[in-house]
């Protein structure tokens, strides 16, 4: 079967100069800015003036997925001169099925891109898919470059065949459905391309693994999305360094996550697969089952076979600055209490045992064993609109916990913020008046209470900033695989033990095995599709 839908010798971008002694324009990217600067010919300034990137130093980025989550995010990567876009892979032609936060969200983000208020009027659906990628890319170059058209954007349905036939591309951005990010990653990791990859990094703890050691023996760049210096966790944590709390005992977490139905029971009823859409390919890895729109697009993230739940969805951008501010390892234990639903049957009142989807509320318990100066540290986890107990300190002063939040809690204190947050402040408010005081710090602006529905993570141009600088031969990005070990070993295990009822997992980490449940080890990996083993 031949899967790709059009190839386009991206014919609009000036050629680039011969490469020297049979170089690749990728080998010569991966070797850094430096070295593909040495061998442009004409310089940059006479090209294209202050701020001009000529073709041969631009990063070239196939994307692979283009859903809902990477049309909201393009549009920083096309407006970057250090960028081109030149190829869009998905399973899907232009969807139907897609979802979103609010109505005709994706539609209106993609006429404020094109600066067009009547694309795609009179459609009723949710864009996305190959298609759509391939005419918002070209659409906003050929704006951009003041031209009528632009032709310079292949289309794929296999990311197999866009990894081998675009010899050009050096970088390749991941946005599928978690259970194929390993897969993909890998097999551009193994061409020498930098990956961009969404969270999780995989939804299997040794698949998370094998990227990640790919990724270092190869010594390739890489960037993790929900990456972040985290400001207001390092406020947090440098507050705690202070003294603030004395020993850090705890770390709370909650989500208003999640935002998609979490099925507590396996669709019966068999559509057809739709027009346009190849169900095959979207299974990837994974075994055949029958195609079901419950499972695909956003859906997929509520069962264990394709997604990682809400933990993985939030807790990457949360939790991510905690794992890099406090070195922390692999979690020494993971224990949960999911909710649970329960049916009818024959006049009968059931639980409904269920070892497929996640639950629509949790708790999760991480423990980590204490490392030079730091104490051993819980992180609890909570989501579905589970919060702690309002705190005593919080009580005092009529207020409540917000619909998400973290907070840190020590001996002699507590911390909140550093969750959609760029500031932390001790609890309650007298504490954190005089910690001001003591520490020669200005008085906040007004706090506004927050709710959920957005990420944190900053500016979008500095989050690309952090993988383009790397991609071109800089420092490695705050988000480099090789940062990503611990923190997808216990989203891994949390997702272990919510598929096993709450089951308390112990992990050995240099072992790579549940210690004290044989049984679950076999969920660190899959069972693969044949041809689909990593």
């Amino acid at each position: 079967m031949k899967t790709k839908d059009s190839v386009s010798q991206h014919s609009d971008q000036p050629s680039d100069p011969p490469h020297p002694r049979g170089l690749s324009r990728r080998q010569l990217m991966r070797a850094g800015g430096a070295a593909a600067t040495a061998f442009t010919i004409v310089p940059r300034h006479v090209l294209g003036g202050a701020g001009f990137v000529a073709p041969s130093e631009k990063i070239t980025l196939a994307c692979i997925g283009f859903g809902t989550q990477a049309i909201r995010e393009i549009g920083g990567i096309l407006a970057s001169p250090d960028v081109q876009v030149v190829a869009v892979c998905d399973v899907e032609k232009d969807g139907v099925h897609y979802l979103e936060w609010g109505k005709n969200q994706i539609r209106d983000r993609i006429r404020q891109l094109l600066g067009n208020p009547n694309w795609r009027a009179g459609f009723n659906h949710v864009p996305g898919g190959r298609d759509v990628g391939k005419e918002v890319v070209e659409t906003y170059y050929a704006k951009q470059r003041g031209r009528e058209h632009y032709k310079g954007c292949a289309t794929y349905v296999d990311f197999r065949e866009l990894l081998e036939n675009e010899k050009d591309v050096t970088a390749v951005k991941v946005m599928t459905p978690d259970h194929t990010h390993a897969v993909i990653s890998l097999a551009a990791l193994k061409k020498g391309m930098n990956v961009i990859v969404h969270k999780p990094l995989a939804n299997r703890l040794l698949e998370a693994r094998a990227v990640i050691e790919t990724a270092r023996s190869k010594q390739i760049a890489t960037h993790f999305l929900p990456a972040s210096p985290g400001t207001g966790q390092k406020q947090a944590v440098d507050m705690i360094k202070n003294g603030a709390i004395g020993t850090l005992r705890e770390i709370h977490n909650w989500s208003m996550r999640p935002m998609w139905p979490q099925f507590p029971t396996l669709p019966a009823d068999r559509p057809p697969v739709p027009a346009g859409f190849d169900w095959t390919l979207w299974l990837g890895p994974s075994l055949d089952r029958p195609y079901h729109p419950n499972y695909t697009h956003t859906n997929f993230r509520g069962w264990y076979e394709f997604g990682a739940g809400s933990i993985a969805d939030m807790g990457h951008y949360s939790l991510w600055p905690i794992f890099q501010l406090l070195d922390l390892e692999s979690p020494i234990s993971v224990e949960s209490t999911p909710s649970h639903i329960c049916t009818v049957s024959d006049d009968v009142c059931l639980r409904i045992k269920n070892d497929y989807s996640f639950p629509a509320a949790c708790t999760v318990r991480m423990r980590f064993a204490p490392k030079g100066e730091r104490a051993a540290l819980d992180i609890f986890w909570y989501d579905g609109g589970i919060k702690p107990p309002v705190p005593e300190e919080l009580m005092g002063e009529n207020e409540e916990l917000d619909e998400e939040g973290m907070m840190f809690v020590g001996d002699t204190g507590k911390i909140l913020g550093g969750f959609r947050s760029e500031s932390a402040r001790l609890i309650p408010e007298a504490k954190m008046r005089a910690y001001r005081k003591a520490h020669n710090l200005p008085e906040p602006p007004p706090r506004q209470r927050r709710g959920g529905g957005g990420r944190q993570g900053g500016d979008p141009s500095a989050r690309n900033a952090a993988w383009i600088t790397a991609f071109k031969g800089g420092p490695a990005s705050y988000g480099d695989f090789s940062l990503a070990g611990p923190i997808s070993d216990a989203v891994n295990l949390a997702c272990i033990s919510l598929r096993l009822g709450g089951r308390r997992l112990l992990w050995d980490s240099a072992g790579a095995k549940i210690t004290n449940v044989p049984e679950a080890n076999k969920f660190l990996t899959r069972d693969y599709r044949p041809g689909w083993a990593i």
